[in-house]
């Protein structure tokens, strides 16, 4: 079933609304990066919980230096997630797009 142009246009306003903002984003990566935070902000919650975990584990344990590796191997990752940024942020509109659409043409349907 095809959306009318004002369906679209609800749909397109709404995701305005929803979609994460790059901005945070990196200020959460930059500031609490190590936390985790800009993955729990964009929905990507097992990853940030590893990161956290990484991140605990490694200070615990660096008194016999393996902490050391981890904090290293959590520093790559928050480069590499540096670049990623954009990426998680396009594919969580994408999802937020199609959730929205679903939606309005279910709502539609029903009328």
């Amino acid at each position: 079933m095809a959306l009318t142009t004002q369906q679209q246009m609800l749909a397109e306003q709404r995701l305005s609304n929803d979609k994460k903002s790059t901005v945070v984003a990196y200020l959460l990566w930059f500031f609490l990066g190590g936390f985790g935070a800009h993955r729990f902000y964009l929905g990507k919650t097992k990853g940030a919980v590893a990161q956290l975990l990484l991140l605990i584990i490694g200070w615990v344990t660096v008194v016999i230096f393996i902490g050391f590796a981890l904090l290293i191997a959590l520093g790559i990752w928050l480069i590499v997630d540096a670049f990623l940024i954009p990426g998680m942020i396009a594919e969580d509109t994408s999802a937020a797009r199609t959730r929205i659409l679903n939606e309005i043409a279910a709502m539609g349907g029903s009328d």
